[in-house]
């Protein structure tokens, strides 16, 4: 049977070339008798096998355009996977369970019921719960069996693709909805599997390439298996989707498992194949049946990211708001879209040299991710041209007229910048109040921007000390909207716990441009927790430059810094509220000397279950390591929580030794 299935298929595409050759080209490269050799023995084929593709030249039936693509409720949902960027997360899931590594193809997901042999439906996987109709698009596909010989009901799930080699000569002629040319496969696969017109279909070279069967050969020897049910679909005329079975697990590693992922982007290109990650995913069905599900995706498998994902929005406007050191920082706005189950509709806009960049204006289409699936990003403008100069010219805060200014980054660009460069702008106090309290600095809770904007603005605040005499408007605080005697008194008790800082947050308070906690926690581990004897160096010409990371720049500012009298007066009279905390220096060096980490460079990534971000550096900088911010050849480890991203990818480059989080605190225990 798989022989003569082969036979069709090679019959199919053999004819249609001839086809081609004859109506197309005017070119015709045999006879006429020859053609209906080929031509009869494929009828005869068909009829034997009950195996008859869409793409089939003896096929009469015309394409029937719809008015509306009907919705299809899934009685099965067709969830996502969870998404990592994580090898060692990859490792871990696999344990000691057999799994199947896939190619992650980057087209539209679609499924295909089957019942007694004929195709009766097709839909999208839409939003996994209900899709949209497609059957009639189906016979426009270049690879879809419409009758098959299996004869119960047989339900599959796959991705309709177009090839790469296809897309890149399409795009040169097509235009989407909006008149400009595709930007990429996914887009163009969609447009056309969703199309009304079968025609419009039919000329995108659309495939068919199936990964899982949902439902059907139970009662077949093997039925549990992922890949067996697969591997089966050739004998009903599908091409098998690429996949590697990973069969040693308990000997895996980053190494081998790298390879397998290596060799099926090799795959893929030499099949031309559009893709965007791989999917790891159990080989046992009733395996995969215990993990369960969340509302948004299953737990049996994984989709190991190669790039992060692009969502076509249209912006809507630029918001500019200055900040405490009196730049006016741009944010887009947008249409909201969904990035892994999220609702984003905001992204950071950098500087204006980024905006020009991109050319962003008010109305254009542009391209946004969720970089490393955390943080929001403008990736691409799909309509530049219409470029004009947005940058505001007065403070939209104070009215001050404003600047650019040109600074050059750690990597050595110059970028452009808006400021204000009124120190009394209201915006930027607020701002100041704002960083002071919170979270890093002195960790004042419930005294939030909103709170310290209001309390500004009726006067009870004018210097950072005020903070620790809102007693004085006790009463007026109580009597506001919103307020009450017991929200005064968790505000008041919040601001009293403050009292009780450390050398790192007192020095992060003060807002020294440069000196944050990183560099506050290496001054910490140099003068002991004094702020007295950091005050004198600072005073004294200290030469920071000895200490690593501090360069020319960053020295300056803390001599500059201490050097205005209004700082000075600050850095010393707030002591006054304070009651720090000091380590005792047996203390300090008792924790260094059992550390297995001492005086290493350390760099945590990702989300960690038991630390936060500070906390994990606090933990670092504690056993007389020194926390990193980005992996280099000095990194000595790296800490690896989930959604690692790009930290890890070159620390397993650069051979760094990985440590899950487990494994760090295994080695501190």
């Amino acid at each position: 049977m798989t022989n003569k299935v082969n036979r069709i298929k090679e019959l199919v595409s053999l004819l249609n070339e001839h086809r081609n050759a004859y109506y197309n080209l005017n070119a015709p490269a045999i006879t006429d008798a020859e053609y209906d050799r080929l031509y009869d023995e494929l009828a005869s084929l068909e009829v034997e096998t009950g195996f008859l593709l869409s793409a089939s030249p003896t096929q009469t039936v015309g394409y029937y355009p719809v008015s509306e693509l009907k919705k299809i409720t899934h009685p099965t949902p067709l969830l996502s996977l969870d998404k990592t960027k994580q090898l060692p997360k990859i490792i871990s899931f696999i344990g000691i369970q057999d799994a199947l590594l896939m190619l992650k193809l980057d087209g539209l997901t679609t499924k295909l019921v089957y019942e007694n042999g004929t195709l009766v439906q097709a839909s999208t996987r839409g939003d996994g719960e209900v899709g949209e109709d497609i059957t009639h698009n189906i016979p426009a596909y270049h690879n879809v069996p419409l009758t098959i010989p299996y004869q119960k009901r047989l339900v599959i799930t796959g991705e309709s693709i177009i090839h790469k080699k296809d897309f890149e000569r399409l795009r040169l002629t097509l235009r989407d909805s909006n008149g400009k040319p595709y930007k990429n496969v996914r887009n163009l696969a969609s447009g056309s599997v969703r199309a009304l017109d079968p025609e419009t279909c039919a000329k995108r070279c659309v495939h068919f390439i199936p990964f899982h069967v949902l439902e059907g050969m139970d009662e077949e020897p093997g039925g549990d298996s992922r890949l067996i049910r697969l591997c089966r679909l050739s004998m009903q005329g599908f091409d098998s989707c690429p996949v590697i079975p990973l069969n040693q697990f308990s000997s895996i590693t980053a190494q081998n498992l790298q390879k397998a992922i290596n060799d099926l982007k090799t795959t893929a290109e030499n099949r031309s194949l559009p893709y965007d990650g791989t999917v790891i995913i159990y080989n046992s069905l009733s395996h995969s049946r215990s993990c369960g599900q969340t509302g948004h995706h299953y737990k049996d498998g994984l989709a190991y990211k190669f790039e992060d994902e692009l969502y076509e929005t249209v912006l809507r406007k630029i918001e500019w708001t200055p900040t405490r050191f009196g730049e006016i920082a741009p944010v887009g706005v947008f249409d909201t879209v969904e990035i892994d189950g999220c609702d984003v509709s905001r992204a950071s806009l950098h500087n204006l040299s980024f905006i020009k960049n991109l050319e962003l204006v008010p109305g254009c289409r542009i391209m946004v991710s969720k970089r490393n699936m955390i943080i929001p990003h403008i990736e691409e403008n799909l309509d530049k041209g219409d470029y004009k100069d947005c940058h505001p010219a007065i403070c939209p805060c104070c009215g001050s007229h404003t600047r650019i200014y040109e600074r050059r980054t750690s990597s050595g660009k110059m970028v452009e910048t808006v400021h204000c460069d009124n120190a009394q702008c209201d915006s930027q106090i607020a701002r100041r109040f704002e960083h002071f309290a919170s979270k890093k600095a002195m960790n004042i809770e419930g005294l939030s921007g909103a709170t310290l904007e209001r309390f500004l603005e009726l006067g009870y605040l004018k210097s950072f000390q005020d903070i620790y005499h809102l007693e004085d408007y006790r009463d007026e605080i109580i009597a506001l909207d919103g307020y009450g005697e017991k929200s005064y008194e968790r505000l008041h008790a919040a601001i009293e716990n403050s009292r009780q800082t450390t050398f790192v947050r007192y020095l992060v308070s003060m807002d020294i441009p440069m000196i944050g906690r990183t560099k506050s926690r290496i001054l910490d581990g140099v003068f002991k927790g004094s702020l007295d004897a950091f005050e004198e160096a600072a005073l004294d010409n200290y030469d920071f430059t000895i200490l690593e990371d501090f360069g020319e720049t960053l020295n300056d500012n803390l001599h500059t810094w201490f050097a205005d009298e209004d700082n000075l007066n600050l850095w010393r009279e707030l002591q006054m509220e304070m009651n720090m905390e000091n380590k005792t220096m047996e203390t300090i060096e008792l924790t260094e000397s059992i550390s297995p980490f001492k005086d290493c460079t350390i760099v945590a990534t990702g989300k960690l279950e038991s630390f936060t971000r500070d906390g994990i550096n606090d933990k670092i900088l504690e056993l007389g390591a020194k926390p990193g911010s980005s992996v280099s050849k000095k990194t000595d480890y790296l800490i690896c929580g989930e959604k690692a991203g790009s930290k890890l990818t070159k620390a397993q480059s650069l051979g760094v030794k990985v440590l899950s989080e487990q494994e760090f605190l295994d080695m501190i225990a």
